[in-house]
């Protein structure tokens, strides 16, 4: 059996960067939370959780301690709200969506409507919400642009891991729509590249697998365009989901992972599947 792990797999540079800070802070710090889980990946929270680090639900319930603002992001009023309790704050929201947040609040300022093609009930996509008074309109097909209001003028931005297809699609409706728009493509370029090697290797291979947590966006993503390409891909969080019927299909197997996989475990699958 031959195994062939995709470029690019894994942690991202804003993941990493956040899991780097909570790691650092349990150095020199007590009593940390984390706002919702640091990322999307059970392996890497439960590690946490055994260090010390509590996820934190409602800001309400914290009077003092450090606090780390997840990768994705949050809104404004939770932002400011954390200011004013004082706390000890590590912001660790991805620079790709801190950039978003600049460009909703700075155009929902100017009067601009803001849309976000995204998943409404994802995370980032309530932060980036957040910052235009909890007022965008979040769209995810055709669909939800013909259930639109009448817009003048509007700020269109992404979700960072939204599909290359999914963003031209709702895009090109928009603009038959809604005479002054802007654009501004807000997708995470690792996010592309993961998704295109991703894509190539599936192609290529008998069977594939795509690790990462049950709840991530971008890691349903890979596995979404991968299996468009190979029937036999499957979908795991750690090295205790493989099995050999997994492996029965065939000689050549592909391995990816979502953006919040660590390196470390997606080793740990290579090396079972090896044995």
């Amino acid at each position: 059996m031959k195994i062939i792990l995709s470029p690019n797999s894994g942690f991202c540079f804003g993941v990493k960067r956040a899991v780097d800070k909570v790691y650092k802070a349990i150095d020199t710090r007590d009593d940390i939370y984390t706002l919702g889980p640091i990322i999307h990946n059970p392996q890497v929270v439960g590690d946490l959780a055994d260090k010390g680090v509590n996820i934190l639900k409602n800001i309400d319930d914290i009077e003092d301690g450090t606090v780390v603002i997840r990768s994705h992001g949050i809104g404004h009023t939770e932002y400011e709200n954390l200011k004013f309790k004082n706390l000890d704050l590590i912001d660790a929201t991805c620079p790709y969506v801190k950039r978003i947040h600049k460009i909703v609040q700075k155009h929902w300022n100017m009067g601009y409507d803001i849309i976000v093609i995204g998943e409404a009930d994802h995370p980032e996509v309530m932060g980036i919400n957040g910052w235009c008074n909890n007022e965008s309109h979040v769209i995810y097909s055709a669909n939800d642009i013909e259930n639109l209001p009448n817009i003048d003028r509007a700020c269109v931005v992404a979700q960072t891991t939204i599909l290359q297809s999914k963003w031209d699609d709702l895009v090109a409706k928009l603009h038959t729509n809604i005479k002054d728009l802007k654009v501004f493509n807000t997708r995470c370029n690792a996010t592309h590249i993961r998704q295109e090697a991703a894509k190539q290797l599936a192609a290529k291979v008998d069977i594939m697998i795509v690790i990462g947590g049950k709840n991530s966006s971008n890691t349903h993503k890979l596995y979404q365009l991968c299996k468009e390409r190979c029937e036999n891909t499957f979908a795991i969080e750690s090295a205790k989901d493989i099995n050999k019927n997994m492996l029965d299909a065939g000689e050549i197997v592909g391995v990816t992972a979502g953006a919040s996989t660590p390196i470390w475990l997606i080793e740990e699958v290579v090396e079972t599947m090896e044995s």
